[in-house]
């Protein structure tokens, strides 16, 4: 089967039928109906299907004997943000897959295990923390804090996971999957228009930003909109307002990105002066110093908003990823596995947060780039030509061949 054919069985998947965003949210029929995908591809394939307890999915390609080395993983997310694009996330996992396709299809065998991964929740899109289900398996999120996230509707984590047949009393670290893991790459789409400038189909990641996830909440008092005078009121959105200003200074002023992308105004009636208003702001910079500034530059501004305006204003952050530096001996390796096979993939930070920046605490991730000529991501308009999808999938399928070692086109015997 090739990529276009996993693509295409995908695609209608959670698509909205006006918009053409995606709605994949996790524990919900439209994750389940990729989590279906998923068990199909790799039955397909005949690849061994495993769920931890985090709800990640890993599809296995063993090899002929069962004390062979740690597996080289691959992989990406399901999931979307609300009204997200097709590429991001799905392109990684269908190319692990089609990569082992073109592997088999050259005769090759691997001296280690190959996996592919779908991680859980990567995007936050409903229950606001990124890269949730490898924030679970590394430790670096408390499971309990987990089990008590909600979605937008009220609804926690826990009872999700329960009424989608997962036992959320089991999340949490996971050292038994990472052991069996010697380092993983990661395929994305990329999230920017670099590569459209430098001519390339495909890069390697070179770091990611540190980013994080602040919400923002300011109390006022609930009044009539055509009688309440001006003077007198306690309007929270005011408070708000200045702060989406402050943002867009504070980042401007710090090189770094600054964005207030949701915002929930109490009691949200058209003629009322609002109670309440809710907002996440996203920040993100060169380094944890900038972005440290950065976000005390926004804090502040809302404070003296709020202090201003008569309105309570309280600040609680709900995520933070430091910098990553992509393990430099697994950068080189995959730099030269791609030498090797022709193909010439330069170096690229990201500002965006993916599961192998929150892996590499735990062991050497990398990441490869499919060009992105839009430049447009976490929208209907991102973009990757499917040539270029293709090349993305050749140059995964040298850089398993390369790690896993094995016999056959591709790879080296005694690698």
């Amino acid at each position: 089967m090739s990529l276009g054919d996993l693509w295409q069985a995908l695609l209608p998947v959670g698509r909205h039928p006006a918009t053409g965003g995606y709605h994949r949210f996790s524990w919900t029929e439209e994750d389940a109906a990729c989590r279906n995908w998923f068990a199909r591809a790799a039955g397909q394939r005949d690849m061994r299907v495993e769920q931890d307890r985090n709800s990640n999915l890993w599809a296995w390609w063993d090899t002929a004997e069962p004390d062979s080395a740690p597996a080289i993983a691959t992989g990406s997310h399901l999931d979307s943000v609300p009204a997200g694009g097709a590429f991001d996330g799905p392109l990684g996992v269908a190319s692990g897959f089609a990569a082992i396709d073109l592997l088999r299809e050259g005769g090759f065998t691997p001296a280690r295990p190959i996996a592919v991964a779908a991680f859980a929740e990567e995007e936050g899109g409903r229950f606001g923390v990124a890269c949730l289900g490898s924030r679970l398996l590394t430790g670096a999120i408390d499971p309990q804090a987990a089990r008590e996230l909600r979605d937008r509707s009220g609804v926690t984590l826990a009872r999700a996971m329960a009424e989608a047949g997962c036992d959320p009393s089991v999340i949490g670290p996971d050292d038994a999957v990472l052991g069996r893991l010697a380092a993983y790459v990661e395929l994305h789409i990329e999230q920017g228009r670099a590569l459209a400038d430098l001519g390339a189909p495909v890069a390697v990641g070179e770091r990611i930003w540190p980013h994080g996830r602040w919400r923002l909440d300011f109390t006022g008092a609930a009044d009539h909109a055509g009688t309440a005078g001006l003077a007198g009121r306690r309007d929270p959105m005011l408070a708000f307002a200045h702060t989406v200003l402050a943002a867009r200074e504070s980042a401007g002023r710090a090189g770094g990105l600054a964005t207030i992308g949701r915002v929930v105004a109490e009691p949200g009636a058209v003629n009322a002066v609002s109670a309440r208003i809710s907002a996440w702001l996203d920040a993100r910079a060169p380094d944890t110093d900038t972005l440290t500034g950065l976000v005390e530059g926004v804090l502040s501004g809302a404070r003296d908003a709020a202090s201003s305006n008569r309105v309570g204003c309280a600040a609680h952050r709900e995520s933070l990823s430091e910098a990553v530096v992509f393990d430099p001996v697994l950068r080189d390796r995959v730099s030269r596995a791609l030498s090797g096979a022709g193909i010439a993939a330069p170096a690229l930070p990201t500002g965006a947060g993916h599961d192998a920046g929150i892996l590499a605490a735990r062991l050497p991730t990398a990441m490869l780039f499919v060009r992105n000529p839009t430049g447009v991501s976490h929208s209907p308009a991102e973009h990757a030509s499917m040539a270029d999808c293709e090349a993305g999938v050749v140059a995964l399928a040298a850089v398993l061949a390369d790690l896993a070692g094995g016999t056959g086109q591709g790879g080296t015997a005694g690698q």
